[in-house]
């Protein structure tokens, strides 16, 4: 089904980033997983395409959905999105995705998110964080530069509230370090569960990294973009 929605706000995240918050269908009612996108149909040049983006928001919030992108050099379907305003039209269909997290499993869950990529795992982590669970929830969010950390305070803010959540950004450095350094090389638990997102090879080299590293294969979720 074909949905239509218009630009109500419209924030800049960061140099290259910005969130769209689309006024979400009444009728009939949009509702989603955490972790699924939408597939927006974009009028480019004179063609019309298809783009998929990441819902940045909790599928509780009423009214408003959120995406998140950032303008890609040479991309048509960027460019395109951030020369819209408030009040323009988007049409999209949806939702799509298999990288979702209705419920948290009950074991430690661990985010890890590269670039953009935190855009599907702040929905996840909201709903992980609202269910009540008492096993520890960590987000590792690799970017270029503080600036790049996206939704930096609202983390920062959840790991003062809740107690069973840290956050630990890294800028510079080996994101597979640090990961090989925590979850394999300190300890011999395997029963953690992992969600990563990012651009390129770095998903596919996360992935192989844990699951040769003992870790069941359904326990490591990723979507590389």
């Amino acid at each position: 089904m074909t949905y239509e929605a218009r630009i109500e706000q419209i924030i800049e995240r960061a140099p290259d980033t910005r969130s769209l918050f689309l006024h979400r269908p009444p009728s009939p009612p949009f509702t989603f997983i955490p972790g699924q996108f939408i597939s927006c149909l974009l009028p480019l040049d004179g063609e019309p395409a298809i783009r998929p983006y990441s819902i940045a928001s909790s599928p509780e919030e009423p009214g408003l959905l959120e995406i998140c992108l950032n303008l890609v050099p040479g991309g048509l379907g960027s460019r395109y999105l951030f020369g819209l305003g408030i009040g323009a039209v988007l049409r999209f269909t949806g939702p799509w995705g298999t990288f979702t997290l209705e419920r948290p499993p009950a074991a430690e869950c661990v985010f890890i998110a590269e670039g953009t990529g935190i855009v599907p795992i702040r929905s996840m982590l909201r709903r992980a964080l609202q269910t009540g669970s008492t096993y520890p929830l960590r987000l590792h969010h690799a970017a270029a530069s503080a600036a790049c950390l996206l939704y930096a305070n609202e983390f920062k803010r959840a790991a003062r509230e809740h107690a069973q959540f840290t956050f630990a950004p890294l800028l510079g450095g080996s994101l597979a370090g640090c990961i090989r350094r925590e979850y394999l090389a300190r300890d011999t638990d395997r029963s953690r569960h992992f969600y990563i997102c990012g651009v390129g090879s770095i998903v596919l080299e996360l992935r192989d990294l844990l699951r040769r590293g003992g870790y069941q294969r359904r326990a490591v979720q990723y979507e590389k973009w």
